[in-house]
């Protein structure tokens, strides 16, 4: 696979990390390992209730010489942001309803090839996701997604009810969806593309603020809550619901970055429109990803809390192992196509557009 010169990864990473310092970008790197060595894992951080990103020079998995960037091979280049006006559609995405799986302290994404050096994740998707998970593990792996050839992972901080975990029940809705205008212009991830949508160490006030919220903690009538809601009926259908949007403008360069973020984008509004655009250093479209996690806990939530600590240190991390030709026929009809798809591609309010995939949710 392609790679920068040492050279010039380590003033990347050096900037990297003299950005991470100053507090940009809202995580912290850890110290610095050799190359061959991983931070020693104790039992107390293991339990810490916050992580700190991965030190970028830990050689694991799709980053085989540690510098914390793995790039795309081929890389997307020649791409301009699409600023164009398709016909008006409401809208252009498809659903990957997923179960979960397992819970580990682990983070393939954060802390690769390391495993108890993370905060517990509720893991959800692929059935092998590991500390040394890598893009060909995950696609020689299982699912437990309606598409079976949806083979990522995807995980989240699990959340406790004092000393004891809240698994989801049921598949989870993640969404798939155009989050620029021209949503003509989106296309499929590339395979082993990997980044975390918030962060662990955010405030109160990232958190309101991530260009990714939605609606914050919901239960009930309850809406828009940075902190979980005190209560909560105590019904049986209520449950704590969380929404959260990724970046969909990609660099077509890199498959990850050391803080796991930058090389992914929000869009940004065109001057003078309403109009949502990739930014011009984060110039192809890719779907926005959007979690609807729902955890069966209600009543008095007064000893609810994140593995990762309160509330508003809510993030996720996606792992993209999708096989291609699938993920790509569910762009192309459901997005491209402007429909609202269920999992199988299908959009029920528009019959005769037909469904991407077949009855057993493969390609036909």
């Amino acid at each position: 696979m392609a790679r920068r010169s040492g050279t010039t990864s380590a003033l990347l990473v050096g900037t990297a990390m003299a950005m991470t310092a100053l507090g940009l970008g809202g995580v912290t790197l850890a110290a610095q390992a050799g190359p061959d060595t991983a931070p020693q894992v104790t039992a107390q951080t293991a339990a810490h209730s916050g992580h700190t990103m991965a030190a970028p020079r830990y050689a694991s998995g799709d980053d085989p010489d540690g510098d914390g960037y793995i790039m795309a091979d081929p890389p997307v280049t020649g791409v301009k942001p699409s600023d164009a006006t398709p016909p008006h559609r409401y809208f252009h995405e498809f659903q990957a309803n997923c179960n979960f799986t397992h819970a580990a302290p682990d983070d393939p994404i954060v802390y690769p090839g390391q495993p108890g050096a993370s905060h517990n994740h509720t893991f959800m998707g692929n059935t092998t996701t590991a500390a040394d998970s890598t893009t060909a593990s995950l696609s020689a792996g299982e699912s437990v997604c309606k598409a079976p050839d949806d083979l990522s992972a995807y995980w989240v901080p699990t959340v406790f009810n004092g000393d004891k975990p809240v698994y989801p029940v049921g598949p989870q809705t993640i969404y798939y969806k155009a989050g620029v205008t021209d949503y003509t212009s989106v296309r499929p991830f590339p395979k082993g593309l990997r980044y975390v949508v918030g962060s662990p160490m955010q405030t109160r006030d990232e958190f309101r603020n991530l260009k990714g919220w939605v609606e914050g903690w919901e239960c009930g009538n309850s809406y828009g809550n940075i902190d979980f809601p005190a209560t909560c009926p105590s019904t049986p259908d209520t449950q704590l619901n969380i929404r959260l949007q990724a970046p969909s403008c990609w660099d077509g360069i890199h498959l990850d970055t050391p803080d796991h973020k930058s090389h992914m984008a929000y869009p940004v509004v065109k001057p003078g429109t309403n109009d949502n655009v990739c930014p011009a250093d984060h110039p192809v479209a890719v779907p926005m990803v959007e979690f609807k996690m729902a955890f069966p806990v209600n009543g008095d939530m007064s000893k609810v809390r994140l593995a990762s600590g309160a509330s508003y240190t809510f993030h996720y991390d996606f792992f993209n192992a999708w096989d291609d030709p699938t993920l790509k026929a569910l762009v192309d009809h459901c997005i491209v196509g402007g429909l609202q798809c269920d999992a199988r591609g299908y959009d029920e309010t528009n019959p005769q557009a037909g469904a991407a995939l077949g009855p057993d949710y493969r390609l036909p």
